[in-house]
């Protein structure tokens, strides 16, 4: 998702990207729902992709979510020990420009 430019957290730093990651629908589980056990990252951390990033529960299976990208992790969106819908916001990870333009 692009967005505007935001500032994390006093950070002098624009993000150019940032991707919102959302509740995965895990496939052949009938879900509507995910509990957030905990999360493994924290805001201003630094994530690649295929970093655990929150360690998520339904009715029958506990897992990770892996993210997506690389960026920092701008946001908390959902709370430890609460439930999110499938499709339902998490958190959001920021790319700076700088680190877009190293991938090019």
């Amino acid at each position: 998702m692009i967005g505007p430019c935001t500032k994390a957290r006093g950070a002098r730093r624009s993000f150019d990207i940032i991707t919102t990651l959302k509740v995965p629908k895990v496939g052949g589980i009938p879900t509507t729902k995910v509990g957030v056990l905990r999360w493994l990252k924290q805001v201003g951390d630094t994530i690649q992709p295929g970093d655990p990033v929150v360690e998520l529960e339904t009715d029958k299976v506990s897992y990770e979510l892996e993210s997506p990208t690389e960026g920092i992790l701008l946001t908390i969106m959902a709370e430890e020990n609460t439930q999110v819908p499938v499709g339902g916001p998490l958190c959001q990870i920021g790319q700076t420009e700088d680190s877009a333009k190293a991938k090019e």
